[in-house]
């Protein structure tokens, strides 16, 4: 069994103000192991974001506890925080005239001093996760010069020059092309296996997901469970996943189908 890098436990998400508590889902125990490709799937709206805040200490649960490492991830400072896990979001960027090199070293702020001057240790690793994507080619180029598909690999370079056991990613596939997301899909693969990092990602893409993940997490509106995508196939659980009678899913192809 790899080792355990983030635990929840009896977790219930969602969000408070003065007047009233709205609760998204409750329940929630899951367990993100090194070296494990780990996606997050749901119908719109069902929490996913909710949940991957709540993760990354971004937003309080309602109730539970988030175990970071075995320590309760809301009493971690986060200059601590970010040396242990990193969070690629598909917001824009601002604007800038950043090279890919610069955006990419980025990642190393965690570690440098106040003035930002980077070590022989913190080049060693910007130049270690531009090699692990394969972007070497991209380097010189402002961020703003190339695709969405380039850029995304640029953003999990600077996760992994960040160098933390876990990287979570808020759908890195939205707006990619079919051959951008299956891309991306098998970097990512790759990168949980080569380094034994873990990575968890929410996609809408669930028959590449079922594909390509170690494990799933599926979100319904009455529980969310973790398992290998083969086992979620057994147990019937994509074919709860949509309310829709024109949407199906066929065990045998391991795919949804419409009617």
């Amino acid at each position: 069994m790899n080792p355990t890098i983030l635990q929840t436990k009896n977790l219930s998400i969602g969000y408070t103000s003065k007047k009233e508590v709205a609760t998204i889902a409750v329940d929630i125990s899951i367990s993100l192991n090194k070296g494990k490709l780990i996606t997050l799937i749901g119908g719109n709206g069902i929490g996913k974001s909710t949940l991957l805040r709540t993760l990354t200490a971004i937003q309080k649960p309602i109730s539970g506890s988030v175990f970071l490492n075995e320590k309760d991830i809301f009493t971690i400072e986060n200059s601590e925080l970010a040396q242990q896990q990193s969070l690629v979001l598909t917001d824009k960027l601002p604007s800038s005239n950043l090279t890919v090199w610069e955006l990419i070293a980025l990642g190393r702020q965690p570690y440098t001093n106040w003035i930002g001057t980077l070590t022989d240790e913190d080049i060693s690793k910007i130049t270690a996760a531009i090699q692990l994507t394969n972007i070497e080619h991209l380097i010189e180029k402002k961020h703003h010069e190339i695709s969405d598909g380039q850029l995304q690999k640029v953003l999990i370079a600077r996760a992994l020059a960040q160098d933390t056991d876990l990287i979570i990613l808020d759908e890195p596939t939205t707006h990619l092309d079919l051959f951008h997301k299956v891309s991306v899909f098998k970097l990512l693969q790759k990168l949980t296996h080569e380094t034994g990092k873990c990575i968890l990602f929410s996609t809408h893409d669930i028959d590449l997901a079922i594909q390509l993940s170690d494990e799933m997490i599926v979100m319904t509106k009455e529980q969310t469970l973790q398992d290998q995508p083969c086992n979620l196939i057994e147990k019937g659980v994509f074919d709860k996943l949509f309310e829709d009678e024109n949407i199906i899913f066929d065990k045998e192809k391991g795919k949804f189908m419409v009617r």
